[in-house]
């Protein structure tokens, strides 16, 4: 059972020699790093290599959470996905060890918070649009086009043969969008 380590630093001009220590004197077997980059980033080389190193039976080791996520939800679902290959994880900082009953239980509450957060967030949006609504108000884009703008454009294209692209220049819209609210619109009036 390997124990794989993952290093992380958001700037060039940070030094990765205190995780480093950390990782060995956890016993890692290999350390992956990533340098200068942000735990934004979608794309992390070395924590890609890690996470290919590790088998069923492994433990992925980071020195703290925020070294291996971006937030909360973000730790969960990569944990998750080492969870559902048989990979534990620990980060030595927060003392969190998958392998062991307590850090189970400390992982299982952080995720239960964080989903916790995610339905107060979806319930606040929620609320907010129908008390918006109900005040006459609409969220989001604007059509591009207009009702009566559609119903020009449907009239011009089935009775006068004007073609897309003509109309399409005519109300600075792309052919595409102009094709769409048509369709739109004509299921609306039954043509």
């Amino acid at each position: 059972m390997a124990r794989v380590g993952y290093a992380r630093v958001s700037t060039q001009d940070q030094c990765l020699d205190l995780q480093r220590d950390a990782l060995r004197s956890a016993q890692c077997d290999k350390v992956f790093e990533d340098n200068g980059l942000s735990g934004a980033d979608t794309k992390r080389p070395g924590l890609s290599k890690a996470l290919r190193a590790l088998n069923p039976g492994d433990t992925l080791v980071v020195w703290r959470l925020d070294r291996l996520g971006r937030s909360i939800s973000h730790l969960i679902e990569v944990v998750g996905k080492l969870h559902s290959r048989g990979v534990e994880f620990q980060s030595l900082t927060e003392g969190i060890d998958t392998n062991s009953a307590g850090g189970r239980l400390v992982f299982h509450i952080m995720a239960a918070i964080a989903e916790f957060e995610r339905t107060l967030i979806s319930e606040r949006t929620t609320a907010g649009i129908a008390a918006a609504r109900a005040r006459g108000q609409h969220h989001g884009r604007r059509p591009s086009l207009t009702d009566v703008q559609c119903e020009e454009a449907f009239r011009a294209i089935h009775i006068g043969g004007r073609s897309e692209a003509d109309l399409a220049v005519q109300y600075q819209v792309h052919p595409r969008t102009l094709r769409r609210r048509i369709e739109r619109m004509s299921l609306t009036w039954g043509h």
